[in-house]
């Protein structure tokens, strides 16, 4: 018996390669999917909340909602008690077309959004749409709740 002769197998005994480990080439998606859903369902809760106005009791009809162009419109509240808001100041009777006439000479629309408590009388809104008449806003849009009666007595 001479000297050992080892003998290679044919795979168990050679060298292994290392293989380098490949940078991951897909993103995952996951997270950013979790991330965007998170914001908008915080989204579609906040949203309601950010309408501008005074808390007024408003009437309800069955009317549709108006179509809403690109620009916020200008909102007149008449209170219960018979004070005039623009969007959410206060604003004297006698001041009111002149600063309705300046708002119009600044804006691209002539629509305003008149909300008014149900139980201001209806001779104080006309007093008010006629204000807004001559401050130079004829697109006046009534703001109501949904779901009133109709005139056949029916909910809407």
């Amino acid at each position: 018996m001479g000297a050992g002769v080892i003998q290679k197998d044919g795979g168990g005994s050679r060298r292994r390669k290392r293989s380098r480990a490949r940078p991951m080439s897909e993103i995952n998606v996951t997270p950013f999917v979790d991330v965007m859903l998170v914001l908008l369902i915080i989204f579609m809760v906040a949203a309601p909340l950010l309408t501008v106005g005074v808390p007024v009791n408003l009437p309800e009809t069955a009317a549709n909602a108006l179509p809403t162009d690109q620009e916020e419109p200008l909102t007149i509240t008449v209170t219960a008690t018979g004070e005039i808001q623009i969007q959410t100041t206060a604003v004297a009777r006698d001041e009111l077309i002149g600063r309705l006439r300046a708002i119009a000479t600044e804006r691209d629309s002539d629509q305003v959004f008149l909300r008014a408590d149900g139980a201001v009388p209806y001779e104080q809104v006309m007093q008010v749409m006629g204000a807004l008449n001559a401050g130079g806003f004829s697109n006046i849009g009534l703001v109501t709740d949904i779901g009133g009666p109709t005139l056949d007595g029916e909910e809407g």
